[in-house]
C-alpha cells in the first residue's frame, strides 16, 4: 500500500519521504527498477540496541512510536530548507497511533489510510485460544490507551483528512473529527492485476476452493477447514487450496487429519504474487472467514481476477463485496456461521452461472474502485480539500 499509494502521488507531486534505514536496499533496487521520479527518500534509524523490540509481541508499536519522534526531528530541519505544502502520515497503517509529524509540523496534514477499530465478533471469539482472547482485550486496552495521547489528539485535531480503511473505523471517529473522515482501501490492484484474469483458464477437475493469507488464528482459516468439510459431505469432487505460512499451520494441519480430509486439502506455503493470482483465477472461489481484518488484500486481489468471494461481514472484506460481487456472512455463533459459509459455497457449487456473474461484477468493481491509479486520482482529491482547508487549530 505504502509503495503504490507514493508512486501516484509522484505521478502528481515532488515528494520527500521519511522511512525505515533497513529498507533502504530494496527501496533503491525498487526505484532503479521502476525507474520512479519526483521522489527523494531520507533514512531514518534508531539505535540498534532497540531492534529487540521488533521480535516482541506488541513491542514493534513501541518501536515505531519511538522512531516517529525523531522522524519528526528530521522532518523539522527538511522543512526549513524545501518548506513542505503537504504531510501525508501514509503507512503504519491504524488509526490509533500518534503521528508526532501530523501533530507537531505546520503543514496540512493527511493521515491514512488506516484501521484498527474492527473487532472480532463475541460469537467468534471461542476460536480463538485463552492466551490469544487475552491479547484480544490487551489490544483493545492499548488503543484506548493511545486514543487518548495528547499527541494523537492533537494529531487528530489539526488533520484535514482523516482516511481509513473500513465502516468499523469510520464509526470509530469521533463526531468533532467525522467530517475529515474518508473511506479508502489499505489494498488496490494494477492493470497487470486484472489482465491476469483475462487471461487465465480454469482447467482443473471438479470445484475448486481457495483460502490465502498468513496462518494465524485471527483469518479464520480453521472456519474455512470447518465449512469445507460440511460442504464436501454433498459434493465430494471439491477441493481445498490453503496459501501462506503462519503459526497456526501444525494445528490446522492436525485438523484436515482430524477431519479425514488429507486427499481433499492441500497446503501451499507462501508463493510469489503473480502465481498466487493465476492460481485464484483458476479456482471457482475465494473462502475468506477471515475474524479481524481490517484489509483483506487478498479479497481485492480475488475480485481483479474475476472470483466470486466467500467471507465474514466483518472489517474490510465486509465493505470490499456487495451482494452483486460475492456472498458475505453475518457472524454468529461457530457452528451457525460455519453452516452458513458451507451454504454460501453450495450455492456457488450448483450456479455456474452465478459464480460468472459474481466474478464479472466483482473485477468491474476491483477496475472502477480498487484500481491503484483510481485511488490515485481519489488521494490528489483528497489533497486538494486538505491543501485549501482550514483545520481546528490552524496556525499552530
Amino acid at each position: 500500500m505504502g509503495w503504490s499509494l507514493l508512486k501516484q502521488a509522484a505521478r502528481f507531486h515532488q515528494v520527500w519521504v521519511l522511512t525505515h534505514t533497513p529498507g533502504r536496499s530494496s527501496i533503491e533496487e525498487a526505484v532503479s527498477d521502476e525507474s520512479i521520479t519526483n521522489v527523494q527518500f531520507h533514512y531514518v534509524e534508531l539505535p540498534r540496541w532497540l531492534l529487540p523490540l521488533l521480535r516482541i509481541q506488541g513491542g514493534h508499536q513501541l518501536y515505531y512510536y519511538l522512531w516517529q519522534i525523531k522522524a519528526y526531528l528530521v522532518a523539522r530541519k527538511l522543512h526549513k530548507t524545501f518548506n513542505f505544502q503537504l504531510f501525508h502520515h501514509l503507512t503504519y497503517a491504524n488509526d490509533w497511533m500518534a503521528s508526532f509529524i501530523g501533530a507537531l509540523l505546520p503543514v496540512p496534514y493527511v493521515r491514512g489510510p488506516g484501521g484498527g477499530a474492527h473487532r472480532t465478533p463475541k460469537s467468534l471469539r471461542a476460536e480463538y485460544t485463552f492466551k490469544a482472547r487475552v491479547w484480544e482485550q490487551v489490544r483493545s486496552v492499548g488503543q484506548w490507551f493511545f486514543h487518548h495521547d495528547p499527541v494523537f489528539v492533537m494529531g487528530q485535531s489539526r488533520a484535514r483528512a482523516l482516511l481509513v480503511c473500513n465502516t468499523d473505523s469510520v464509526s470509530n471517529i469521533p463526531k468533532k473529527w467525522s467530517h475529515k473522515a474518508h473511506l479508502f482501501p489499505v489494498s488496490g490492484v494494477s492493470s497487470e492485476d486484472i489482465a491476469l484474469g483475462h487471461a487465465a483458464k480454469n482447467d482443473r477437475d471438479g470445484f475448486q476452493i481457495l483460502s490465502a493469507g498468513s496462518l494465524i488464528r485471527v483469518k479464520g482459516f480453521a472456519l474455512a477447514v470447518k465449512a469445507f468439510k460440511a460442504f464436501i459431505e454433498k459434493r465430494p469432487d471439491a477441493s481445498l487450496a490453503i496459501v501462506g505460512r503462519g503459526p497456526e499451520e501444525p494445528t490446522l494441519r492436525t485438523l484436515v487429519h482430524d477431519s479425514g480430509l488429507d486427499d481433499k486439502v492441500k497446503f501451499w506455503g507462501e508463493m510469489p504474487r503473480d502465481t498466487l493470482l493465476s492460481m485464484i483465477a483458476s479456482s471457482d472461489v475465494l473462502l475468506f472467514p477471515s475474524l479481524r481484518d481490517g484489509g483483506g488484500t487478498v479479497v481485492i486481489e480475488a475480485m481483479s481476477v474475476a472470483k466470486p468471494v466467500v467471507c465474514l461481514d466483518t472489517g474490510g472484506p465486509g465493505m470490499h463485496i456487495n451482494d452483486e460481487c460475492g456472498i458475505k456472512i453475518t457472524p454468529g455463533e461457530p457452528q451457525d456461521t460455519v453452516k452458513r459459509l458451507a451454504d454460501a459455497l453450495d450455492r456457488l457449487y450448483l450456479d455456474e452461472d452465478l459464480r460468472k456473474r459474481l466474478g464479472s461484477a466483482a473485477r468491474e468493481r476491483a477496475t472502477q474502485m480498487y484500481h491503484w491509479d483510481r485511488l490515485g486520482e481519489r488521494l490528489m482529491e483528497i489533497y486538494e480539500i486538505a491543501a485549501t482547508t482550514q483545520s481546528s487549530t490552524a496556525g499552530r
